[in-house]
């Protein structure tokens, strides 16, 4: 059949199908969990326990997006969040799973930007910069359905440097993210412009014993809504 777009909904599979890294492939890269990929570690993010720590967070329910092995997602249950945990990869779920140690997070093999809410936390480690351009929309509708007002969006992408700043346009030319989609703060204040940003900075460097996670080549940022 050679005529297959009627809906928007057709649009973005066919999309995705140019660009997008389907589950399958998220599910081999979690299933050798011996790699050396650095967010494999049990730490939270640096920037996120830097939040709770500054009271610029509080428990709530929360939402960890593209949650991966879980590392966040059981630091904010432990620190006395109600959390939804989402993830494409059934491998990463499962692994998650093992790590929580009987803690309340619910565990949801899915895709993230269809949750519901409300949330008083969105966060996002990773997913967004990974995303193709034309599942922004989706990304900002959720923030907008499921955010409560004055609640607060959190996430850390890549930097320019880190992942490719090609052109949106290009990255359809050329049939694929190059590893991931590398943003400058302009760009973040941009697409979140409906939000009030609190903080924008880069991500610190940890080092190896630190209790937490740091990479310098992320951004880190926290948005409030209304």
């Amino acid at each position: 059949m050679q005529r297959n777009v009627r809906t928007i909904d057709d649009v973005m599979r066919l999309l995705d199908g140019l660009v997008a890294q389907k589950a399958d492939w998220w599910d081999r890269f979690y299933a050798d969990r011996s790699r050396e990929v650095p967010f494999f570690v049990a730490k939270p993010d640096e920037n996120l326990a830097a939040y709770v720590r500054r009271g610029l967070i509080k428990p709530g329910r929360a939402l960890d997006v593209g949650c991966g092995p879980g590392r966040n997602a059981i630091f904010l249950a432990r620190n006395g969040f109600a959390v939804d945990a989402v993830d494409i990869s059934a491998t990463a779920i499962r692994w998650a799973e093992e790590r929580s140690e009987g803690l309340d997070v619910r565990w949801r093999h899915g895709d993230a930007l269809a949750a519901e809410g409300p949330y008083d936390l969105i966060y996002d480690s990773g997913c967004f910069h990974h995303l193709p351009p034309h599942r922004r929309v989706g990304y900002l509708a959720l923030l907008d359905r499921a955010l409560v007002p004055g609640g607060h969006f959190a996430l850390t992408c890549f930097t320019a440097e880190e992942g490719t700043a090609a052109a949106d346009v290009d990255l359809y030319r050329q049939g694929g993210l190059s590893g991931g989609v590398g943003y400058t703060p302009d760009d973040l204040r941009w697409i979140f412009q409906d939000l009030t940003e609190v903080e924008l900075r880069r991500m610190t460097e940890e080092p190896q014993d630190s209790p937490a996670f740091g990479k310098d080549f992320l951004w880190t940022a926290l948005f409030r809504r209304g």
